[in-house]
């Protein structure tokens, strides 16, 4: 993430700590004498040697202004990292989130889902609020990750010269979404344990029926120990810098489409949306986040039904009935008394 990291500073960090914590107060000071006081606060506020100015990657150049000497806060100061990536996270997170989850909800959403029986009084408003409320702490727990790769503990790697043997760059792409399945399928499993579940992962199964809004409403905790494989990764397998800012735009726009509602892949292999869907009913199925070879594997696959892939049974009375059913009976066993306020509910009340 040393590009991500690069881009932001050159941008916005620079601008940002020079302001915040000048290293002097003195506009008539040249360039090498910011450079010199700069550096001459490092072993006070954190950076381990002189920032001297290196590319993140070959790819791109982006030279840095005066403001980069301007801090007591160096680049390479460990405690401007962390706060930079911090920010990073946090706000291009909700960016990302909300226009990805937007876009999904105006142009592919399926809007007659509000009247599924199971669908929440207010509940897009609720998935929102609760993803702003976990973002940041989420993004706090991440950030010492990203903190590590930048100060050279992980393995990647810059141009196709660096990988570690040939065609190694095509086939990082099938090992990180087969490692990061694996682990995400046990954590995810794993937090569906009884020890665990009310506290952790009950709240974002509060959906039943999700909207694409619901894609990062978890618990801080449970959002965040599912993506650790996604950075662990990097520190177990090489992994190149592009190929990794790529992944982590892909995932987020993944966690958006499963939710989303709009059942195309009917695929054995795929881990989509209606894989999906059928986790947020039944709740002890279809724990992978990618394909469902784990949950065959483990035993907890459970093949989407039929009438999700047509059109006229998707959204039939019938249909939802018979979900209704089949998931209050398993909710029983799972959360025991159902807490949960419904729209149609709701609506009837008002009605008598």
């Amino acid at each position: 993430m040393d590009i991500a990291l690069e881009v932001w500073d050159t941008f916005i960090g620079d601008r940002l700590y020079a302001a915040l914590l000048p290293v002097s107060l003195s506009s008539a000071a040249s360039l090498s004498d910011l450079h010199h006081m700069s550096n001459s606060t490092l072993s006070f506020f954190g950076a381990s040697q002189p920032f001297i100015y290196e590319p993140a990657t070959r790819l791109i150049y982006l030279e840095p202004s005066k403001y980069a000497y301007m801090s007591a806060w160096p680049r390479n100061n460990i405690y401007r990292q962390f706060l930079s990536f911090f920010l990073i996270i946090w706000i291009f997170g909700l960016i990302t989130y909300f226009i990805s989850a937007t876009l999904s909800y105006i142009f592919i959403w399926d809007k007659t889902t509000v009247r599924h029986p199971k669908f929440l009084k207010n509940q897009i408003p609720m998935e929102i609020a609760q993803t702003m409320r976990s973002m940041p702490i989420m993004s706090l727990l991440t950030a010492p990750f990203l903190v590590a790769e930048v100060r050279g503990y992980a393995k990647l790697y810059d141009g196709f010269s660096d990988e570690p043997f040939q065609y190694y760059s095509i086939i990082q792409f099938p090992l990180f979404i087969v490692f990061t399945d694996f682990c995400i399928y046990w954590i995810h499993r794993g937090l569906h344990h009884p020890l665990i579940y009310k506290s952790l992962h009950k709240p974002h199964h509060k959906w039943i029926m999700p909207s694409p809004f619901a894609s990062h409403a978890f618990h801080p905790v449970d959002g965040w120990s599912q993506s650790v494989p996604y950075h662990v990764f990097p520190f177990l397998f090489p992994l190149q810098k592009l190929a990794y800012v790529f992944l982590f735009g892909f995932i987020n726009l993944w966690t958006v489409l499963i939710h989303d509602g709009e059942y195309v892949a009917n695929s054995p292999v795929i881990n989509g949306a209606a894989c999906h869907t059928m986790h947020h009913l039944y709740f002890n199925y279809n724990y992978g986040q990618f394909t469902t070879l784990w949950d065959r594997m483990g035993g907890s696959y459970r093949k989407p039904n039929e009438e999700l892939f047509r059109r006229e049974t998707k959204m039939d009375k019938e249909e939802w009935k018979k979900q209704t059913k089949e998931m209050e009976s398993i909710l029983k066993d799972v959360e025991g008394d159902d807490d949960r306020q419904y729209l149609i509910e709701d609506e009837l009340k008002k009605n008598l």
